[in-house]
């Protein structure tokens, strides 16, 4: 069984056990939360979409609150003298799928 997921603003295929890095929830750790935005589940051998998940449920537990590696974005204009270099640090929740109740 999966389901596919929507949280911050993307779209996550998930079951039972997974472990996942989203955007930052700000919760404690062993929190639970609940995600009410269910687009489809998957029950084996049948897929539902729209009003048949309005009542879905997909819910996780926090694992804990992280930073990932940082990322440099570097820009050069050639024969320009023109160069920027920034850095970028995403914020995230590490979250476990504990249930999906379809």
């Amino acid at each position: 069984m999966y389901a596919i997921i929507k949280c911050g603003g993307k779209q996550y295929k998930v079951s039972e056990g997974d472990i996942l890095n989203v955007d930052k929830l700000s919760k404690e750790p062993k929190d639970t939360i609940e995600i009410e935005d269910v687009i489809a589940v998957n029950d084996g051998d049948t897929l539902k979409t729209g009003k048949d998940v309005e009542s879905s449920k997909v819910t996780a537990e926090v694992i804990v609150e992280g930073r990932d590696k940082k990322v440099i974005i570097y820009k050069k204009r050639r024969r320009k003298d023109s160069k920027l270099k920034r850095g970028f640090r995403r914020s995230f929740t590490k979250i476990k799928i504990t249930k999906i109740a379809a």
